[in-house]
C-alpha cells in the first residue's frame, strides 16, 4: 500500500497550509489497532515525529508544534490531515506520513513501533 501526501507549497509566517496523507488506514485495512503519524525532516537535521494518533483516538504532538498543527484522520476516506497554522520559517522541511499496524501513539508525536511501517514520499513546506 502506498501513502501519498500532497497539500506542500510556499507560504509566508504566520500562514496555514493542511498537509493530506490518502492511504492512511490501507496499511491496516482489517486490523483492529494502528497508529498514524506524520514526521518532518528539515534540512540538516534528522527525522523527527510532529503528531500521531491511534485507533482510540489518542494524539499527541512534538513541543515545537503543539497548539499550531492538528492532526485528524477521515477513515471513511482513508485520509490523514495535518492542519498547520501559525507557521514559522523552522517549519520549513519535507513532512511524511506513516502508518503502523499495530502501533500506539507515543509522547512527543510518534508511534510504537515503527518497524514495518509504510511511508509516503512526502510533501515540501517551504516558509518563508
Amino acid at each position: 500500500v502506498q501513502l501519498v501526501e500532497s497539500g506542500g507549497g510556499s507560504v509566508q509566517a504566520g500562514g496555514s497550509l493542511q498537509l493530506s496523507c490518502v492511504g492512511s488506514k490501507g496499511r491496516a485495512a482489517g486490523y483492529s489497532r494502528y497508529c498514524v503519524a506524520w514526521f518532518r525532516l528539515r534540512p540538516g537535521k534528522e527525522r523527527e515525529p510532529i503528531a500521531a494518533r491511534d485507533t482510540d483516538g489518542t494524539m499527541r504532538y512534538a513541543g515545537s508544534v503543539k497548539g499550531r498543527f492538528t492532526i485528524s484522520q477521515n477513515k471513511e476516506e482513508d485520509r490523514l490531515f495535518l492542519d498547520m497554522t501559525n507557521l514559522k520559517p523552522d517549519d520549513t522541511a519535507m513532512y511524511f506520513c506513516a502508518a503502523q499496524v499495530g502501533g500506539i501513539v507515543r509522547d512527543g508525536g510518534t508511534c510504537y513501533p515503527l518497524e514495518g511501517a509504510v511511508w509516503g514520499r512526502g510533501t515540501q513546506v517551504t516558509v518563508s
